[in-house]
């Protein structure tokens, strides 16, 4: 019996240095997780039992992946995502799901992320109005064609060009007949970009001439021409904006007037929040919600896992989200190689979500989580399994001197 003990123990230390050569070959492996030897021993079943039995070796019971952090390091790549906490990136081949740990993607020729083997990443998709829709995970597309351009005023809830400014209250008043071109007949301007339907940029020029005690006439031109006004803007004893309205404008030009192919433009010019103080005149803020077009420059993704796209017009997009999952049991996952991972019966069934949400960690963009492989340790353990091995060689060496022994008695 001594021969079957000392062989089961030179097998498991075997299967033992097998695992530390294959954890020490993949130290520099993005996501690897190292594994280690699990051992039982072996005992003859007997009827007596009893103190004296002795068991009959070792087995390997199995072969138990570490599923602990890597360290994380930083890249060039937007789509190189290191993942912190638990969790597995989900992907598809061909509607087939594998999970890895390995997130170096890049982007294929036909706009998906992908992995170094094709397989594409998967998660929720936006919808038209750019929002991100919970559903079924599926293949993250990215879409490279220009971003429609939108008119000053055109999009749904706009609020067309909206400025604040002081006028200054010691201006002398103006008695002549205001001339775009003669500015002695206005006290200050200011222009603004507007765009239109097609993405245009056009020049909104405003003119403000002073024609009483706090009370102003103001003009507008569209690129030079189609002069617009008087409008007239009254403040109170205290510098504030009480006319217009709500401090609204409605700035319309015709197709012709616009003169580009575009539509008409119509848009509120909103001087909310402008003052009429003792101070040089001055525009303290301005922004408009219209924009030309814009072609895809640049892709970022969140600690969330929204992928947003960077557009050369300045605007941005959310395009959609990288969904994580997690299992009960991922010593149960059945390894495939190329750092991915099978679901099984003995892993469960996976917590799909986004990352951040339940157990699932986090997704940090422009890195890589290293190896969790310490080498330290598993040269250590590689000296430790072979001097296990010499022994149990040296356990048969001597079963045989005593059995050569039992054989030489005359």
């Amino acid at each position: 019996m001594g021969f079957q003990q000392g062989l089961s123990g030179l097998n498991g230390a075997s299967k033992a240095l097998d695992s530390v050569g294959n954890n020490i070959a993949n130290s520099n492996t993005v996501g690897f997780k190292s594994a280690t030897t699990a051992f039982a021993d072996v005992f003859a079943a007997s009827l007596g039992g009893g103190s004296t039995q002795v068991g009959i070796g070792v087995s390997v019971a199995g072969i138990n992946q570490q599923f602990t952090q890597g360290n994380i390091t930083v890249t060039n790549n937007p789509l190189d995502l290191a993942l912190n906490g638990q969790g597995f990136f989900r992907l598809s081949n061909n509607g087939t799901v594998t999970w890895t740990r390995n997130g170096q993607f890049n982007l294929d020729k036909d706009g998906y992320i992908v992995n170094q083997s094709g397989f594409r990443l998967t998660g929720y998709l936006a919808d038209a109005n750019n929002n991100i829709v919970p559903s079924t995970p599926a293949d993250i597309f990215i879409n490279t064609a220009d971003l429609q351009p939108v008119a000053t005023g055109g999009s749904a809830g706009a609020t067309g060009l909206e400025m604040g400014l002081n006028l200054d209250s010691r201006e002398d008043i103006i008695t002549a007949a205001f001339d775009v071109n003669n500015p002695t007949t206005y006290n200050s301007s200011t222009s603004a970009t507007v765009f239109d339907s097609l993405g245009n940029p056009h020049l909104l020029s405003l003119y403000f001439d002073k024609t009483a005690s706090n009370t102003w006439d103001v003009y507008t031109t569209l690129d030079g021409a189609n002069q617009a006004g008087p409008t007239v803007a009254t403040f109170n004893s205290t510098g504030a904006l009480i006319s217009p309205a709500g401090g609204i404008i409605n700035q319309t030009y015709t197709a012709a007037q616009v003169g580009t192919g575009a539509a008409a433009l119509a848009f509120p010019l909103n001087l909310t929040g402008s003052t009429q103080y003792g101070n040089i005149f001055g525009v303290n803020s301005i922004s408009q919600d219209g924009y030309t077009s814009g072609r895809l420059s640049g892709l970022s993704v969140a600690a969330d896992g929204t992928v947003q796209g960077r557009y050369s017009n300045g605007q941005t997009r959310d395009l959609a989200q990288v969904v994580l999952g997690n299992f009960t049991n991922p010593n149960g996952l059945n390894s495939l190689g190329n750092n991915q991972w099978a679901e099984t019966a003995d892993s469960g069934q996976p917590l799909i979500g986004q990352p951040g949400s339940g157990s699932l960690g986090v997704i940090q963009s422009a890195a890589i989580e290293e190896s969790n492989v310490d080498l330290t340790a598993e040269l250590v353990n590689m000296i430790t399994f072979q001097r296990a091995y010499q022994a149990n060689s040296q356990t048969i060496k001597t079963q045989d001197q005593i059995l050569q022994t039992i054989v030489n008695i005359r």
